[in-house]
């Protein structure tokens, strides 16, 4: 817990010095994700919102991801994820944003998507990034590395926005 406030933390600095806010799209992590970044005083200044999708419908309806990819190559997926964080960014004006779908387990796996299978998203201004990730454990420490590997992207992708300032 104190490595993912201190990953928050420095989030909203590096956020702050580029004068930029970030959302959050998330379904496995059930707002994980946005309540790591809320948990930091003063993050009004540079979160903008969170969106839990944790249904395909709700994916669709807040985020618009079209209804077709459930069907064609599943929630679990960088299309959904692509999607997602594009519709969070459109939704909330942030400059910054990222999404994660996965399977945390229990169950709910498969030989394709294995528990501990997340896909990852960050979207940084008109570019979006995606990474695939396979996380052992139980469902409390898929969710939290989710939330962690979340944050660590935003902040390498806000590391390189601050380098191209000069």
């Amino acid at each position: 817990m104190k490595e993912i406030t201190q990953l928050a933390a420095e989030l909203g600095r590096r956020l702050q010095v580029l004068n930029a806010h970030v959302t959050a799209a998330e379904s496995c992590t059930g707002g994980g994700i946005s309540e790591a970044i809320t948990r930091i005083p003063g993050s009004s200044a540079w979160f903008e919102a969170g969106y839990v999708t944790y249904s395909n419908r709700q994916k669709t309806q807040q985020l618009n991801v079209p209804a077709e990819l459930f069907s064609t190559v599943g929630a679990v997926s960088r299309e959904v994820v692509e999607a997602m964080v594009r519709g969070a960014q459109e939704r909330s004006h942030a400059r910054f944003a990222v999404a994660v779908s996965g399977v945390a387990g229990p169950d709910g796996g498969s030989p394709s998507k294995p528990v501990g299978t997340v896909w990852l998203a960050w979207g940084v201004g008109e570019q979006v990034f995606s990474e695939l990730q396979h996380f052992p454990g139980n469902r409390d420490e898929v969710r939290r590395q989710t939330v962690k590997a979340a944050l660590e992207g935003l902040l390498r992708h806000a590391a390189g926005e601050i380098s191209n300032q000069g």
